[in-house]
């Protein structure tokens, strides 16, 4: 369907979504569906929930941030868990303003707008359909025309509580309209949009001294003033402040601890009693999500001040720290790319990782914990298994330190490197080395890192070229191995002969000469070295392989080369050492002969065919490999 059909749908349904009628209308779909009277915590709570919760290790998984928050699993649980459920359930944390916290660049933003699109969508559905008095400048809920002494029956009736009192201006218009016949005032369903300014409102200071509290409460309108008479009318007032225009809905305030002071004032009725003051009227009842957020800094110097100490006590602070883990992390660079104009680029397999390892390690922090060191602790974190670990030690070191994740790299940093190294490069492919250059090159030129920091970060930059000297030796490990498929195929299946000997305390039999002999101790050892199986567990480790090769039997499988994932591992890199001239000459040889050029094109052809690479990016690791493999 082309674009103007696809605009004429959208068009369709929201005529169809539409809804008009009297509030004693109304008051019968409440009947029907009592949730739409939810409040707005409630709404934001549940349009989470309705996108669906996963459990995965301990840790829930909330599907409505998928592909835009990465690695803060632990961050949005507790926000959702800690602020959001018992928000919903009208306790007490619903008077309190929500303010996220966290270093530049860590996803305070994206949640915040995540949440922001989330509602705008959420309300032209079913579970959440918003009503709205029809010509209410605030969208007030219908329910405020109940009269106060009325509502305890309502709750019987309907088990709806309702809070909040009717606004001055629909005081006045069920009073002048409708005389005062409270069934005959018009409902109307609203659907949010931050454009529209419609339940989503956007708060930003400007200049102390030329914003006015109006941005926030609404004003008079002067116009009006002598056809209404007074400027305590509520007809000669615009309620068209961001409190009164996220009403129903959520306000975002942005860098809301640099705020004035009396703009914070209006927050704190707000949050505590539901209600704020405008113009000559009595308290106006608002229902709204306030978030804020800001970085650690200011947050200090704001606590600081004794003079915000009624405002910090209507305060939830939820920390947004900086990814952890660098499969997560690369993520997070891939979401980044895809958004720019950067993805018609050729990133080298492994180029985000590798910037995703430098990023990781400047952002955590030492451990007391004997033995550890960083790079053991990034692959805990990333779900990797390190040898004399496990999940009880993963758990003492998330604990180990409160702020961890509250400093460091930044994704945009790493972003910003990537596209000069593009630049720079003048071609369509960059690989890892390219981004680590860059990387290195950025540090000279970014503000807010002191001397100490850059010594610590070349360091970093340093360990992520190791990590990347393992991986591409690995990559080109397994093309080259792959060629000599048949080498390794028979290279194992002489080890599990001698394996299969060796448990069942037999003799094997030379093939040539039919002597017997015993099982090649030399052979075993070369290979299971190559996986650092020690001379202790050795026997260990055969009987395990032999409990495999038996269970494959019984299921009628046959096993081989992909069966035992730690043993093809070891036939790879026995089979690599064992290739290692090989593999030397043929990339460092700068006129290689046929049998040779034969055997790089093989190899490249796999590289790009089934590991993600492009003839120029397949080249530039071999040509690297060869000056490892020569040093």
């Amino acid at each position: 369907m082309d674009i103007l059909g696809k605009i004429q749908l959208h068009r369709e349904e929201e005529r169809r979504l539409a809804w008009e009628g009297t509030f004693g209308e109304y008051l019968e779909i409440l009947k029907e569906r009592p949730y739409v009277a939810q409040s707005a915590h409630s709404r934001v709570y549940n349009m989470i929930k309705d996108a669906g919760i996963e459990e995965v290790n301990g840790t829930k998984k909330y599907n409505f941030f998928n592909n835009q928050i990465f690695g803060l699993e632990d961050s949005i649980e507790r926000l959702v868990e800690e602020y959001f459920h018992p928000a919903a359930k009208r306790l007490d944390v619903r008077k309190r303003i929500l303010l996220l916290m966290g270093p530049v660049s860590g996803g305070k933003s994206t949640i915040v707008t995540m949440l922001k699109r989330g509602l705008e969508d959420y309300s032209k559905t079913e579970s959440g359909a918003v009503y709205a008095i029809k010509g209410c400048p605030m969208h007030e809920d219908p329910l405020h025309l109940i009269p106060h002494h009325l509502r305890d029956d309502f709750y019987r009736e309907f088990g709806i509580r309702i809070e909040g009192s009717l606004s001055p201006l629909n005081t006045m218009r069920l009073e002048k309209e409708y005389g005062n016949c409270i069934e005959d005032v018009m409902v109307e369903r609203i659907f949010f949009s931050e454009d529209k300014r419609t339940g989503i409102g956007t708060f930003s200071p400007s200049d102390p001294k030329s914003q006015d509290i109006a941005d926030l409460t609404g004003s008079i309108d002067f116009s009006t003033i002598a056809e209404f008479g007074s400027e305590s009318d509520p007809r000669a007032y615009r309620f068209d402040g961001e409190l009164n225009k996220a009403n129903r809905g959520m306000m975002e305030f942005q860098e809301m601890l640099k705020c004035d002071e009396k703009f914070l004032w209006h927050l704190l009725s707000l949050t505590q009693e539901g209600n704020f003051k405008a113009g000559r009227f009595a308290l106006i009842s608002a229902d709204e999500l306030i978030v804020a957020h800001t970085n650690e800094s200011e947050y200090r110097s704001f606590i600081a001040n004794k003079k915000n100490e009624a405002l910090h006590s209507r305060i939830i602070v939820m920390g947004v720290p900086y990814n952890l883990r660098v499969s997560e992390e690369e993520r997070i660079y891939e979401k980044m790319i895809k958004e720019s104009d950067m993805s018609h680029v050729h990133i080298a397999p492994h180029a985000l990782r590798v910037a995703a390892i430098f990023s990781v390690l400047t952002r955590l922090m030492d451990s007391k914990k004997q033995g550890m060191d960083l790079i053991k602790k990034m692959r805990l974190y990333d779900g990797e298994i390190v040898e004399g670990y496990n999940h009880i030690d993963l758990e003492e070191l998330q604990k180990e330190f409160a702020d961890e994740g509250m400093s460091g790299i930044d994704p945009r940093y790493v972003i910003n490197r990537i596209s000069s190294a593009i630049i720079r490069k003048e071609v369509p492919s960059i690989n890892a080395l390219d981004v680590l250059r860059s990387m290195k090159d950025g540090l000279d030129h970014h503000a807010s890192i002191t001397k100490e920091d850059k010594e610590r970060f070349m360091n970093f930059i340093s360990l992520a070229r190791k990590e990347y000297d393992e991986i591409a030796k690995k990559e080109v490990q397994k093309a080259f191995v792959y060629s000599y498929e048949e080498s390794a195929k028979t290279l194992m299946d002489n080890y599990l002969d001698n394996v299969e000997a060796y448990c069942n305390k037999n003799k094997l039999r030379d093939p040539l000469t039919g002597e017997e002999m015993s099982p090649d101790e030399k052979l075993m050892r070369s290979i299971e070295e190559q996986i650092g199986i020690s001379e202790n567990a050795k026997k260990a480790f055969r009987e395990e392989i032999l409990i495999r090769i038996s269970a494959y039997a019984r299921k009628g499988k046959k096993f081989d080369y992909n069966s035992h994932e730690r043993l093809r591992e070891a036939i790879q890199k026995k089979l690599f050492a064992d290739l290692k001239d090989v593999v030397k000459i043929t990339t460092s040889s700068k006129t290689p002969d046929e049998a040779q050029l034969k055997k790089v094109n093989e190899v490249i052809a796999r590289l790009v065919d089934e590991h993600g690479y492009n003839t120029t990016s397949a080249n530039e690791l071999l040509r690297y490999v060869g000056s490892l493999l020569n040093r």
